[in-house]
């Protein structure tokens, strides 16, 4: 099986998990006050919904879809916009590898491997777009 089909079944079983959204922000949140800052006025019902569908992306596209939607959050993430810089994207990998760990049970080496394989090439995109 490869990197990009691992991965999909994995967030398929997070997915299912009805707390994954909220461990993960609760573990981002928690690593760092710029993270928390950032989020001081979000709407988080509508956040959880954002980050499902850009995770939804970045596996997309170790799957072959173009990368148009991550070159679009890059831009939304930019110095421009949102102004997210590129070194807080580890302390949302770490996160996000944390919770997968908690809440996907069939979760090895193997498969954080493949997230992080997975993860690198998309995040790659975003923060060029910084």
């Amino acid at each position: 099986m490869n990197a990009a089909d691992r991965v999909m079944q994995s967030y398929g079983r997070c997915c299912a998990s009805p707390d994954f959204f909220d461990s993960f922000y609760r573990h981002f949140l928690a690593s760092s006050p710029q993270i928390r800052e950032k989020f001081a006025n979000t709407d988080m019902t509508g956040q959880k919904q954002l980050l499902r569908q850009g995770i939804l992306n970045l596996v997309m596209h170790a799957r072959g879809m173009p990368d148009t939607k991550l070159r679009a959050l890059g831009a939304s993430h930019s110095r421009a916009g949102l102004d997210i810089r590129p070194e807080l994207y580890e302390l949302w990998q770490d996160a996000l590898l944390l919770t997968i760990g908690e809440h996907d049970a069939q979760c090895c080496g193997e498969t954080r491997q493949a997230w992080r394989e997975v993860l690198g090439k998309g995040i790659a995109i975003i923060k060029a777009g910084y």
